[in-house]
């Protein structure tokens, strides 16, 4: 089986050639964000176009924006103003005449992480990716769920110390709290630096916190961590796990598995599966 799995960023925009679970070829090219609807529909269609052919069996989309999951209605993509209401699916099944799935990048994320990942022998699992925000995507009795709005797994926008969790799980952490960037704190963390630190053992204190959150609302067996400040795992591990060990119901936390994702080219994937996600219902 073939698929198409298309990234919509908010500078870039990727398609990847998907054959037998595998990504075969990639393309790529830069979103004209400052322009009309139509010409950045334009660069995404001319992307298919490179890979498009008679074996394609299925489209997905992912993008960072609210989605109506069931219409394929993209709105206020970040980034690209000009997309505030795109009936993205409408118009991709319309000019290619297979089925197209849209849905935002963390729940990408995720059905990425149960097709491809560490959640394939999993019935419950969450997603949960920091980079410059904090999202997540949840796979319930081994499907994706979505919400009714799209907006399941948004525990980064629940209040939190002075702020929401998304400033204390997320790359704004270190800007916001020490005034330096995450990287900048990185670099310093792995040559010893006790002040750096000390910096991602904060760090794992508030993400704990976070997961909790996720263990109280979804009870799932695995959580995979993806984003930028997940490749920082070893350095808030031991923080995150003594929190996390505080949860009230103990006995949960026997089977939990918490990891960093391994996946490549995870956004690419994760769109792509959202096909099987949608042939599995």
């Amino acid at each position: 089986m073939k698929l198409l799995g298309i990234d919509l960023g908010g500078t870039n925009v990727r398609v990847g050639l998907i054959e037998d679970k595998s990504l075969k070829k990639t393309v790529s090219s830069p979103v004209s964000t400052a322009s009309g609807e139509g010409v950045v529909l334009n660069e995404i269609c001319l992307l298919i176009d490179e890979l498009m052919d008679a074996e394609i069996s299925g489209i997905g989309v992912g993008v960072p924006s609210v989605v109506d999951v069931e219409k394929g209605i993209v709105y206020d993509v970040q980034n690209i103003p000009s997309w505030k209401e795109v009936h993205l699916k409408e118009i991709l099944e319309k000019k290619y005449s297979v089925p197209v799935y849209i849905n935002n990048d963390a729940n990408c994320f995720a059905a990425g992480e149960k097709y491809f990942g560490k959640m394939k022998n999993c019935r419950n699992g969450v997603g949960v990716i920091m980079g410059t925000g904090l999202g997540a995507g949840i796979i319930a009795d081994g499907r994706l769920y979505s919400g009714t709005n799209c907006g399941a797994g948004e525990f980064g926008m629940i209040p939190y110390e002075d702020g929401i969790f998304e400033h204390y799980c997320s790359g704004q952490f270190f800007k916001n709290e020490y005034g330096v960037s995450g990287q900048e704190a990185y670099s310093r963390a792995i040559c010893g630096d006790k002040e750096a630190l000390d910096m991602f053992t904060s760090l794992g204190e508030h993400i704990g916190n976070a997961i909790k959150v996720v263990l109280y609302t979804y009870d799932p067996e695995v959580i995979i961590l993806g984003g930028s400040v997940s490749k920082a795992f070893s350095l808030f591990k031991e923080s995150m796990w003594k929190e996390v060990r505080s949860f009230a119901y103990r006995n949960s936390l026997n089977r939990l598995v918490i990891e960093p994702s391994e996946l490549e080219q995870v956004a690419l994937l994760g769109a792509a599966a959202l096909y099987y996600d949608a042939v599995n219902r």
